[in-house]
């Protein structure tokens, strides 16, 4: 499958505290979050319910899902805590200036 790289949101849309949620072209969100000074996403819906990530709490490294309080690792997508065991899909970043830009399937 082949991707592209689509501008998703400005780099003060997002801290440390608090991830953007980004409307794809598919109609899928996916969360974007700042670890750091390095950026990073993922699918926004949690991998064990419907529940969106974004609206979840970010400690350092981790998002805290808000229904069932299970946690993912932000860098690598992996499960951090029970409820959660299947792993979010992860998506390369870069910033280009003041643009987040991920790199997102085609189609």
């Amino acid at each position: 499958m082949s991707s592209e790289w689509i501008k998703a949101c400005n780099v003060k849309d997002v801290s440390e505290e608090e991830p953007c949620c980004v409307e794809m072209s598919d109609g899928k969100m996916v969360a974007v979050y700042k670890v750091g000074e390095e950026f990073f996403s993922t699918d926004d819906l949690c991998t064990h319910g419907n529940a969106s990530l974004s609206e979840g709490w970010q400690e350092g490294d981790k998002i805290e899902c808000p229904f069932h309080g299970g946690s993912f690792h932000i860098k690598t997508g992996e499960p951090a805590n029970y409820p959660c065991v299947k792993p979010l899909r992860t998506y390369p970043v870069k910033v280009d200036g003041d643009d987040i830009i991920i790199e997102y399937p085609k189609g």
